[in-house]
């Protein structure tokens, strides 16, 4: 956020306890796709089988008398291809939620991944804006995932946009209510500042966040004690392009690119100021990741994918940028 960008949190909310279940909605997969792919594929085995059933000698006929699917077959094929338990989706987002797990277990916080994959993963912070429609517009049109750091009291007036990113399976992670800088605030403000947070994403649909960013990057051992407490994963960066100084397209496209290497994290902003640059700089960082080999994925899939080293060198981050 613009460092002349200011947000007065709200009165203190009721508190929110987690839900012990480590699922979220904004874990969902980022490929909306794999779920149809997968439905036509059991759909094609059903009518491989039937025919097959119905061929003889080596020739396949078609029965003279067309063969119901079996009890239940399309209940379960749409049952695969949403978001409930049984779903595909809850599926990969169960797995993606333990491999926060794994990585907690050794870390409380991340700035880079492994290096097993050239995946990276491209973050937003300080949202939802006026500018995140044209984010989610340009990530859609080249299908790309993403990971988005909300602020809460946004979410009285741009709401809209929280319910199109998990729509479009993006994760989303705590930023604070109110852009606080966390260091500076007594232990009762943090919890507020965390779980306002929380709750007001929750109401837009979205599970209880797993992945936290410091807004500035400031953050002390009571924040830490709060992540553990809530069993959140504090996710630094690798690349901070200075988008929010609005350097100029060019600027951010080079140093989203300089920085790039597997298991990067990309911090980028669609709120908090003017964000036009950022809008017109991210079709080129797309293209130009993706010429380089990259995948682009979302944090939780980055560190399904790649797990995070156990040592991780975050002195270059604290304090600056988020």
């Amino acid at each position: 956020m613009e460092r002349s960008a200011g947000f007065s949190a709200p009165g203190e909310p009721a508190i929110l306890q987690p839900a012990r279940l480590v699922r979220r909605r904004s874990m969902a997969p980022h490929h909306r796709r794999r779920r149809w792919l997968a439905a036509l594929l059991l759909i094609a085995l059903a009518v491989a089988a039937i025919l097959v059933v119905a061929g003889g000698g080596g020739t396949v006929r078609a029965p003279s008398v067309a063969s119901p699917a079996p009890e239940g077959f399309f209940d379960r094929i749409r049952e695969l291809a949403g978001s409930a338990a049984g779903s595909l989706a809850a599926r990969e987002a169960a797995v993606e939620s333990a491999a926060i797990n794994r990585t907690l277990a050794y870390t409380p916080y991340v700035r880079i991944a492994g290096s097993q994959h050239r995946e990276i993963a491209l973050t937003f912070d300080d949202g939802p804006g006026p500018y995140t429609p044209q984010i989610l517009a340009t990530l859609k049109r080249h299908d790309v995932p993403a990971t988005f750091f909300e602020v809460g009291v946004l979410e009285r007036y741009f709401y809209r946009s929280t319910s199109a990113i998990l729509a479009a399976g993006d994760a989303i992670g705590d930023h604070t209510e109110g852009h606080a800088a966390m260091s500076r605030l007594s232990v009762a403000g943090q919890r507020r500042q965390l779980l306002s947070d929380a709750l007001a994403v929750q109401r837009r649909g979205a599970r209880f966040p797993r992945l936290f960013r410091p807004p500035y990057g400031m953050w002390n051992r009571t924040t830490l004690a709060l992540l553990r407490r809530y069993r959140m994963l504090m996710v630094l960066w690798t690349v901070d392009t200075g988008d929010y100084r609005r350097p100029g397209v060019k600027a951010i496209v080079r140093t989203a690119l300089s920085g790039a290497r597997p298991g990067a994290i990309i911090l980028l902003h669609d709120a908090g100021g003017n964000r036009s640059q950022t809008v017109k700089a991210l079709p080129r960082i797309i293209a130009g990741l993706r010429r380089r080999g990259y995948r682009l994925v979302t944090v939780p899939r980055l560190l399904l994918d790649n797990p995070a080293p156990r040592v991780q060198n975050i002195a270059a981050v604290i304090g600056t940028g988020g």
